[in-house]
């Protein structure tokens, strides 16, 4: 195993939930709109949408929250079904798998539920289909039988708003997309923002934090919410076991060392694929799969796990020659850029030109 073989999953800075976090995460999140901190244009045209919906008395236009994973869609869903006073059913698109599958969970919706639906871009295209007429007419045909003999008997269903929930709303077909009636795109947090998510799940930890402390966490939580609160649990162990318990700038600095977790938010794979891109390739340009050769790691866990965040620190870019670093990252790493090559040159830091420009000896003038 390389000193960087681990799974993308277990990264302390990674966005997905896991199972401690999911556990935690229900009892940090807000119940109620007015609670929930950042994303403050999503929130206001969300709170436009559901006062509207209860002064009518009506359920109010399907909702579709897109941005990447962490930043409080679920969160968000469930408010959404509690600002209604109406229950909430819970499903994801990988879940649905056949047409079937989704027309047994509409059937027993209730007048004005809610229905959540996570990764809905990763739902099959059978189910997709079926959902169409679902949002916009509220019934589905329920196909019985095979071949010439099969019949649609139509269902009619109790109106229910469903929010839906991508990171990649462009795989969505615009047929599903047009039928929300809502969209909102949920974006990274600012430090200040984060800080305040910080010192309220403190408090609802019973953790005694400082404002510097808190700031420090919110610096390196990567711009997401579910990150603070990981990084805010792994200071909190730090504190207790090696100090009084209470968090500070310092024992929050130390604690975030211990875990590799630098001042910009990077980890031990986001530094490795760095490192080997300015001490081995000179900063690039280098292709991915040997990037990640010199790494020990795959290509696609490179390309989709460190560099997304890497693109957007500014301290990696993509190019059609390949990765390149930019200066941002020989400064964050304390090392000094190569002097420029002359123009044709490739030669790495290091290594020898293959090929000299040979002497050209003087003509003797004509006579």
């Amino acid at each position: 195993m390389t000193p960087y073989d681990s799974d993308p999953a277990e990264r302390l800075v990674a966005s997905a939930a896991d199972g401690e976090d999911q556990a935690v995460e229900a009892a940090l999140r807000p119940r109620q709109l007015d609670e929930f901190i950042g994303q403050e244009r999503v929130r206001e045209q969300l709170s436009l949408v559901l006062q509207a919906a209860r002064q009518r008395g009506s359920s109010p236009d399907h909702v579709l929250l897109s941005g990447p994973p962490g930043l409080g869609k679920t969160t968000l869903s469930m408010i959404i079904a509690a600002e209604l006073n109406a229950p909430i059913r819970i499903t994801s698109g990988p879940a649905i798998q056949h047409a079937g599958d989704l027309a047994a969970i509409l059937s027993s919706l209730s007048e004005g539920e809610v229905l959540f639906l996570d990764e809905i871009h990763r739902m099959s295209r059978p189910a997709e289909e079926m959902l169409y007429m679902a949002m916009e007419d509220f019934r589905v045909d329920v196909i019985v039988g095979k071949g010439p003999g099969a019949t649609a008997i139509p269902l009619d269903l109790p109106r229910f708003t469903l929010v839906g929930a991508t990171t990649r709303a462009g795989l969505l077909p615009p047929p599903l997309r047009d039928r929300f009636g809502f969209t909102g795109h949920m974006e990274f947090y600012a430090a200040a923002e984060l800080q305040r998510v910080v010192h309220r799940s403190a408090a609802l930890l019973d953790v005694e934090i400082d404002p510097a402390g808190a700031a420090e966490i919110a610096g390196r939580s990567r711009g997401t919410p579910r990150i603070a609160n990981r990084l805010l649990r792994r200071v909190r162990d730090y504190a207790q076991v090696r100090h009084d318990g209470q968090v500070t700038r310092e024992i929050a600095a130390q604690a975030l060392e211990v875990y590799e977790v630098d001042e910009r938010g990077l980890d031990r794979l986001d530094r490795a694929v760095l490192g080997a891109l300015l001490r081995l390739f000179g900063g690039g340009p280098v292709g991915l799969s040997t990037l990640a050769v010199a790494v020990g790691e795959e290509a696609e866990t490179v390309e989709e796990v460190a560099e997304p965040f890497l693109v957007r620190e500014g301290l990696l870019a993509r190019t059609p020659r390949g990765r390149i670093a930019t200066a941002a990252a020989w400064q964050h790493l304390g090392l000094t850029p190569p002097t420029q090559q002359p123009a044709g040159r490739t030669a790495l830091p290091g290594q020898p030109e293959l090929f000299t420009p040979a002497a050209v000896p003087e003509r003797p003038a004509a006579e």
